[in-house]
C-alpha cells in the first residue's frame, strides 16, 4: 500500500520539522522529492533532507524559493517538472508563526504570516495545478493546524491564514476534481517541533492536559496522514481536512 514509485513530489519548508518527515515518507515509499527551501540561511537543513533520503535509498534535490514570491514559485516548479519529468504531489508546508494579541501584532509580523503562510500554498497551488491538470492526475495537501477550527489566544493572525488553507483546500478541490487532481488538508494539533519548543513548559502542559491522548504528537504522525493522502488509496478523498490532534479538536 501508498507505493509512490515514480512519482515526483515537491514539499516547501522541507528542512526541518513537519517538512522533513513528510520528504522522508514519501521518498521512503518511492518518490523522487524536491525538498524546498527559501534563503541561504536555510539550505543545510535542506541538504540535511536530501542527505536522509539518499542514504534511505529514495532521492531528489534541493530546491530554494521563496514561497512568498509569485514569479520564483512559478520558475521554480516548472523547472522541477522539467528536470524530473513530472509532478504528482505538492505538500504546501511553508508557515512561520509570530504570535501576539491582535492589537499588539506588527505590521510585519502580519504581512510575514499571511504572505507565507496563505499566499505561498496559493502560489505553490496555481503553479502545481498546470502541470496536474494536464496529465489527469495529482494531489495537493496543505498542512493547516487546530487552531484554524478551534482558534488559540494570541494567534489571531496564524489563525486565520490556517483557516484560510482550509478554504482554499476545499475550493480548489470543487475546481480542479474533475481534471483528476485532489485537493485536501493535514490539521496537525500540538507537534513536537523546534517552533513549538520553544513554548514555556507550562503552555505545553496545559496543552496536554487538553489532549484527550495524553501527550505531544510526533512530526512521524503528521507525515502518515499525508502520505495516506498523497497516496492511490486517497484516489476518492478530496475537500478534506484529516486531523491529527490527539482528540483536542473533534
Amino acid at each position: 500500500m501508498f507505493d509512490l514509485t515514480g512519482k515526483v513530489a515537491v514539499v516547501t519548508g522541507g528542512g526541518s520539522g513537519i517538512g522533513r518527515a513528510v520528504c522522508l515518507v514519501l521518498g521512503r515509499q518511492g518518490a523522487r522529492v524536491a525538498v524546498n527551501y527559501p534563503t541561504e540561511e536555510l539550505a543545510s537543513g535542506a541538504t540535511e533532507t536530501l542527505r536522509l533520503l539518499r542514504e534511505a535509498g529514495s532521492d531528489g534535490e534541493t530546491c530554494r524559493f521563496d514561497v512568498r514570491d509569485a514569479e520564483a514559485v512559478d520558475a521554480a516548479i516548472s523547472g522541477i517538472k522539467d528536470r524530473l519529468g513530472r509532478l504528482d504531489i505538492l505538500v504546501n508546508n511553508a508557515g512561520i508563526a509570530r504570535d501576539n494579541l491582535l492589537i499588539r501584532i506588527k505590521q510585519e509580523d502580519l504581512d510575514a504570516t499571511w504572505s507565507t503562510n496563505l499566499n505561498g500554498a496559493l502560489f505553490c497551488a496555481r503553479s502545481a495545478i498546470r502541470p496536474m491538470m494536464r496529465a489527469k492526475t495529482g494531489r495537493i495537501i496543505n498542512i493547516s493546524s487546530v487552531v484554524a477550527e478551534a482558534g488559540n489566544p494570541g494567534q489571531a493572525v496564524y489563525a486565520a491564514s490556517k483557516a484560510g488553507l482550509i478554504g482554499l483546500t476545499k475550493t480548489l478541490a470543487r475546481e480542479y476534481a474533475s481534471r483528476g487532481v485532489t485537493v485536501n488538508a493535514v490539521a496537525p494539533g500540538f507537534i513536537g517541533t523546534d517552533m513549538t519548543s520553544r513554548l514555556p513548559q507550562e503552555a505545553k502542559d496545559r496543552i496536554i492536559e487538553q489532549t484527550p491522548l495524553g501527550r505531544v504528537g510526533a512530526v512521524d504522525d503528521v507525515a502518515a496522514a499525508v502520505l495516506y493522502l498523497a497516496s492511490d488509496e486517497a484516489a476518492y478523498v478530496t475537500g478534506q481536512v484529516l486531523r491529527v490532534n490527539g482528540g483536542m479538536y473533534m
